[in-house]
């Protein structure tokens, strides 16, 4: 029994040491002028989204953000749920204020650099000056272990659609290692070698 648990916490540490250890500088931002398309297609998740997102944005915040967390390319289980204003997740210490419904749109599982907001302002309200305000106090590496590729804010009339993600859910494979840190089963602990615990 000692040695499954050894084994298990050892693989805990080997899949938190992967989520940790993958870090990218090259970070980029996508606004309006990036359509992100090439012959009509989208080329990242985001603009994925955001294409869903402009060619079916009626209803409620809620009903779009259940759309786009319901669209084939999304490979995790999440969710939908509705926001208030004030600290939402992905922009620190700032307070988003100025909607009058939010829905935020994210997965299950936080070791996701993925984040989403469906806003829905007041008739008359300026909507760059709101769209602005996020564009500025957004944190693509809001979650710990993670950092977001894409940022893209977009509207449709007085909707706005927020996200943060990586451009592509597709994992690199690496040579025969385990998860992006280039280790190979003979680096694994054998179970009879184990970590023991008393």
């Amino acid at each position: 029994m000692k040695k499954i648990i050894a084994l298990l916490l050892a693989t805990l540490m080997l899949v938190s040491f992967a989520a940790c250890g993958n870090t990218d500088d090259s970070a980029s931002q996508t606004g309006s002028q990036d359509t992100g398309s090439v012959s009509g297609e989208a080329t990242t998740v985001g603009q994925t989204l955001l294409n869903e997102f402009k060619a079916n944005n009626s209803g409620t915040t809620q009903e779009i953000a259940e759309r786009l967390m319901g669209h084939q390319l999304i490979q995790f289980m999440g969710g939908a749920m509705p926001i208030e204003e004030g600290l939402l997740s992905g922009f620190d210490n700032t307070e988003i204020k100025g909607f009058k419904e939010g829905t935020m749109f994210a997965p299950m599982m936080s070791s996701i650099a993925f984040v989403g907001y469906i806003f829905e302002l007041e008739e008359g309200a300026d909507v760059e000056a709101f769209k602005t305000t996020l564009k500025d106090s957004a944190n693509l590496r809001w979650n710990i272990c993670v950092e977001a590729e894409e940022l893209i804010v977009e509207n449709e009339g007085n909707k706005v659609f927020f996200l943060m993600c990586p451009k592509s859910f597709e994992q690199p494979e690496a040579d025969g290692g385990v998860g992006d840190m280039g280790l190979g089963t003979e680096d694994m602990i054998p179970a009879e070698d184990g970590i023991t615990l008393e």
